[in-house]
């Protein structure tokens, strides 16, 4: 919720101006900022990983020099939480005149109403604060977004009260307008109809709207920020090229650049219920998951993996979990390799594979998810001594596990293992993932496990909901 503004701050035209208070514009206010963030050192744009090389300077430059900024990148790349961090560049507090539909600064008004108000009110024109929170609109462009909506239109209720037809109050605001002294964005530009887009020609170079066929001369100040599908995989549409050439920047975003980058996202953006314990190498085996995808050539790449494959993938994985902790009596919920296929249903609708492999998603998700499974393992426990676990295999026992099988039974099932708090030390790192437990002694043993079949040192019988370890 918006804040309250100070009880300290000017209410009319004639206390802002003793107290000091000076007119700047969006750009001049968004310059500020972030020159005296990039100057202390503090984070531009918090919450962003991987960027920091790549897009954020980019970005940068082009706020530094009062463009207007299109983001192009796949689905899933951050384009909208970084225009978003945008927003949080403007002042804290600034002043509009009150009941200025377009959010006039007091100093220079320049919608009809306020130019009147303005001319007989004097110095009492009362004055209100807006926060920063409440300078920030977007919009989500879809095929169905009209001129009115963006821009505005004619008001029948104003011109049956007796107006003209060319009087400029008969007009009633779109949203580009209302935006007035803030930040605006439009996601997914390609979405907007041709005409929409020819629309915002005039508020990208002349700043001015063209409403009904007359043009209302309003200046207007604002930052004006898009995103956009780089190659337009699902023909919807495209941004008309005039418009393009009107964006005084255009920005690439890119997927995390590191498997480092990719957990710091997941760890930020996954929801894990709570009391639910989700080990280290699971949150690892998911980041390695989600970047095997995305690397795949069964995958189509001009759709991309969005880092949401990753977060779905987490959070389903952390529910197994929790559902088992619920039939099986656990007083804590803690999520192990069984649990990582449950995730491979819920993300077929999140990736476009290449033509010829539609029909084989899921066999496709389930060997990529595989290796990535391999691969934390080779990372996590590769210099860990695991002969003593496999030995207990070797005279022909077995073990079953699947994610209905509680940690203390699957202990039990296994038995003592010897060294299995260098395993769990290897494997989930003190201060990681919290003091060791039976549901994380069970989850290190469980990944040990897996790790030796997908090495070829056991075997492994698939059975429903599971699988039975043997020699």
């Amino acid at each position: 919720m918006t804040p309250p503004p100070p009880a300290a701050l000017p209410r009319t035209l004639a206390g802002l101006r003793s107290s000091g208070t000076e007119h700047r514009t969006v750009a001049a206010e968004v310059r500020a900022n972030l020159l005296s963030r990039l100057a202390s050192g503090r984070p531009r744009f918090p919450g962003m990983h991987g960027f920091d090389a790549t897009v954020l300077p980019a970005l940068e430059r082009a706020l530094l020099a009062g463009h207007d900024v299109v983001l192009l990148g796949e689905r899933g790349q951050g384009k909208s939480r970084l225009i978003r961090a945008v927003g949080d560049l403007l002042d804290e507090w600034s002043p509009a005149v009150a009941g200025c539909p377009v959010n006039d600064h007091p100093y220079a008004p320049v919608c009809p109403s306020c130019l009147r108000r303005a001319a007989a009110e004097g110095d009492g024109l009362p004055v209100v604060w807006r926060h920063r929170g409440e300078r920030y609109g977007e919009k989500l462009a879809t095929p169905d977004t009209g001129t009115s909506e963006l821009i505005g239109d004619i008001d029948p209720a104003r011109l049956a009260q007796g107006r003209s037809l060319g009087d400029p109050e008969t007009v009633h605001y779109g949203l580009v307008p209302r935006a007035n002294r803030g930040v605006f964005c439009v996601n997914e530009l390609p979405d907007l109809p041709a005409r929409a887009q020819v629309a915002l020609f005039n508020v990208l170079e002349e700043r001015d709207l063209q409403i009904r066929g007359y043009a209302l001369r309003l200046p207007l100040d604002l930052l004006l920020l898009a995103s956009a599908n780089p190659d337009d995989y699902t023909d919807r549409g495209r941004i008309v090229t005039p418009l393009k050439d009107r964006f005084g920047a255009q920005v690439r975003t890119h997927y995390p650049p590191t498997l480092d980058d990719e957990r710091a996202v997941l760890r930020q953006e996954a929801a894990v219920p709570e009391g639910t314990l989700v080990p280290g190498h699971l949150w690892e085996a998911v980041a390695r998951f989600a970047r095997l995808t995305r690397a795949s050539k069964k995958a189509d790449q001009r759709s991309g993996v969005s880092v949401r494959f990753a977060v779905s993938a987490l959070e389903t994985v952390a529910a197994s979990a929790l559902r088992r902790s619920a039939l099986a009596g656990e007083a804590c919920a803690v999520a192990r390799v069984c649990d990582l296929p449950a995730a491979v249903p819920a993300l077929l609708g999140k990736v476009e594979f290449a033509p010829g492999h539609e029909d084989d998603g899921e066999a496709i998700l389930l060997g990529l998810l595989r290796r990535a499974v391999a691969d934390t393992f080779r990372a996590r426990l590769d210099g860990a001594d695991l002969a003593p676990l496999a030995e207990r295999f070797a005279s022909g026992g077995t073990v079953e596990s699947g994610d209905l099988v509680g940690a203390e039974e699957l202990l039990r099932r296994i038995g003592a293992v010897p060294g299995l708090a260098g395993l769990i030390a290897a494997a989930a790192p003190e201060g990681e993932d919290g003091p060791a437990s039976p549901g994380l002694a069970a989850a290190v043993v469980e990944f040990a496990l897996e790790g030796l079949y997908l090495e070829r040192r056991l075997s492994k019988d698939i059975v429903a909901d599971g699988g039975v370890y043997r020699f």
